[in-house]
């Protein structure tokens, strides 16, 4: 896959995460709006905005530190819509559907994070 579908992949696929989190976040309760609403809305924006801010910089180490944190918000929204499978306030099969696609993220993520790594060794 070229650089710029994958990366069009990869973006397509965080867009997607983020409005079924968005969805998602409805279900939670209006005590939450101020807690796990606000931070997690907080965290999937900038697992987008972190990756294409990292995307569109020339030197590997900035590239990277990006990804890693793009990479870290994606790991923080997953805690959020787990801990509420317990709190009751979606359901296992609506995480199922989230868990499934920050796999996918999350495995593209690193690929890319790992590649940008190894290109700044040689």
């Amino acid at each position: 896959m070229a650089k710029n579908d994958y990366h069009q992949k990869l973006r397509g696929l965080i867009v997607e995460y983020i409005v079924l989190g968005y969805k998602s976040l409805k279900k939670f309760p209006d005590d939450e709006k101020y807690g796990m609403i606000s931070q997690c809305k907080r965290a999937l924006v900038s697992i987008l905005l972190n990756y294409l801010e990292g995307f569109a910089r020339t030197k590997k180490k900035v590239m990277v530190n990006f990804y890693e944190i793009s990479y870290g918000s994606l790991q923080e929204t997953i805690g959020i819509f787990y801990l509420a499978i317990f709190l009751e306030f979606i359901s296992k099969e609506e995480y199922k559907k989230l868990f499934d696609i920050k796999e996918e993220i999350a495995r593209m993520l690193w690929s890319t994070t790992k590649g940008v790594k190894q290109e700044d060794r040689e």
